[in-house]
């Protein structure tokens, strides 16, 4: 019955795992004012008739803290991208230089910052809830292992141990959205 403890342990780790690894890619959509490739991850172009990720057709860099320069591979293709980023509702204006598209993040306002920060924390709380999740059904498969024969003390050394791990990813979440906050709130 160990063995089948282990697997349920194993499982619940792993869901929690891909559950931060999703907030974490969340968390990266978020701005905080920096110029960063990943603020255009989402955006699609239209590449010949078809959508296709804006990182499959170009190469995106940051020039400087505040300019994200978009060099796509053919020259045909710089009004599709900068269609494709007014189009994703980001915000950003891009500009062509012929060979190019820049992109003039501006400097996020004190009522932003604090949107954002209210946005981030409404991300962790979702991803602590999918953790509660995660739980429930680790401790609804030890319930039905109990029906099936397992000893009460191996059954409430299991819960403990599901809360343990619970607490553990609760705990990196939190880390996570810290260090996000601060990265957010730094002008």
């Amino acid at each position: 019955m160990t063995e089948e403890l282990n697997m349920v342990y194993d499982e619940f780790k792993e869901a929690n795992s891909k559950t931060l690894s999703h907030f974490e890619i969340e968390l990266s959509k978020i701005r905080a004012g920096k110029a960063s490739p990943a603020m255009l991850q989402t955006v699609m172009v239209d590449y010949y008739g078809s959508p296709a990720p804006l990182s499959q057709v170009a190469n995106i860099n940051t020039m400087d803290a505040r300019t994200i320069t978009v060099q796509p591979w053919e020259k045909a293709m710089i009004n599709p991208i900068m269609k494709g980023i007014i189009n994703s509702n980001l915000g950003f204006a891009p500009q062509s230089n012929g060979e190019s598209v820049l992109i003039s993040v501006p400097p996020l306002t004190e009522d932003r910052r604090k949107e954002l920060v209210k946005r981030s924390r409404g991300e962790g709380e979702n991803a602590k809830v999918g953790i509660r999740n995660n739980r429930k059904d680790a401790l609804d498969i030890i319930k039905s292992f109990k029906t099936d024969g397992l000893s009460e003390d191996l059954a409430k050394d299991a819960e403990s141990q599901i809360q343990t791990i619970t607490n553990s990813f609760s705990t990196r979440i939190d880390d996570v959205l810290v260090l996000k906050e601060k990265e957010i709130l730094t002008i």
